[in-house]
């Protein structure tokens, strides 16, 4: 018989913040919120994924919010881009739709993890998973138009970076 662990999810949170302070990908940045009352909210991080490097996406910096689960990290968190990007993995409400934050959910997973994976599906899209009909056409019908698109974006973000933390 095999005895089941449970693990806190703040301490999880906490020991995962650690190790990111003091390794992660270079131009990530993730931290937890912090609330009204001056404390940290660890099931609500603001994190900032830069644009994948020689893509249309270079030099944009996308601002994530990651929701965290009570049952973390038995159950993954939800990760949703404010503003929404266009993309046809990324819903228009800004939910990203990635498979290890889904069906491929792993315990073992981190945001050492999950931020690179994001980064990496900006720059793949998975066409088999659309979650954005209209960038799931345009991506198909036309790549310059789309790239087009993505550009006007990352000049966005670049423009509204004021949100930095």
């Amino acid at each position: 018989m095999q005895a089941i662990i449970k693990v806190d999810p703040v301490e999880r949170l906490q020991a995962e913040h650690r190790i990111w302070k003091i390794s992660h990908p270079k131009d990530f940045e993730a931290d937890p919120m912090i609330a009204s009352d001056g404390s940290e909210d660890w099931l609500t991080w603001l994190c900032v994924i830069p644009g994948p490097t020689k893509t249309c996406w270079e030099n944009g910096r996308f601002r994530l919010m990651i929701y965290y689960p009570k049952d973390y990290p038995d159950k993954p968190p939800k990760c949703q881009f404010q503003p929404p990007l266009f993309h046809p993995n990324i819903f228009l409400s800004g939910t990203v739709a990635l498979s290890i934050l889904e069906e491929d959910w792993k315990p073992t997973l981190t945001i050492k993890d999950i931020l690179p994976g994001i980064q990496m599906l900006l720059k793949e899209p998975n066409m088999n998973n659309p979650a954005h009909a209209m960038a799931y056409t345009l991506h198909k019908t036309s790549l310059f138009e789309y790239n087009n698109r993505i550009r006007q974006q990352v000049a966005k973000s670049i423009q509204n970076n004021s949100w930095r933390y």
